[in-house]
Formats: structure tokens, C-alpha cells, sequence
């Protein structure tokens, strides 16, 4: 059997593939990622995965209706109000 792909490979090919036309991202429950991942990886946890792939930056995570949505980082749409500073900055406080 071929070895598995790393789990960057893996999130960033099921982001491509799985993918419905017109849209960038994935939502992890829909389009059945979280399962796939289950699967190929013996039960491993992918929430725990895809979060330490968001802090190094590798893909980026919104959170939507019934879970998260994964984005390739150069893929991603711009997040209204960024940070707290912006936000308090439109409110004029």
C-alpha cells in the first residue's frame, strides 16, 4: 500500500476536489470531509487537525451554519471587520 499523504496534502487536495463550482471553499460537515477524514486516517480527529493547519497559516477556517468552512489562505475571502480594533474603530470607540 502507498504511503498516506501528509495531512496538509490531504486537506489541501479534499479543498480542491471536493468543492462545489462557484465557490472557493468547503464546508467540513456538507461536502463530507470530516467523514473522508476520518476514514483515511484511522479515526483521527480532523477539527484538531485543520485548527493546527490555521495557526501555521497553511489554510484558513471561517465558521459558518453547522460548522466550519476551510479555505486555501490565497483563496480566502476577507473576513468584514478583521480585528477588534476595526470594529470598535467604525463603532467611533
Amino acid at each position: 500500500m502507498s504511503e498516506k499523504l501528509s495531512y496538509e496534502e490531504f486537506v489541501k487536495r479534499a479543498i480542491v476536489s471536493l468543492r462545489k463550482e462557484g465557490y472557493k471553499g468547503i464546508h467540513t460537515v456538507y461536502s463530507g470531509f470530516n467523514e473522508a477524514f476520518k476514514k483515511y486516517y484511522d479515526g483521527e480527529d480532523p477539527v484538531k487537525v485543520t485548527n493546527q493547519l490555521a495557526s501555521e497559516g497553511k489554510i484558513i477556517i471561517r465558521p459558518v451554519k453547522g460548522g466550519v468552512m476551510l479555505y486555501l489562505p490565497e483563496e480566502a475571502p476577507s473576513s468584514a471587520g478583521r480585528s477588534a480594533d476595526e470594529a470598535l474603530k467604525k463603532m467611533g470607540l
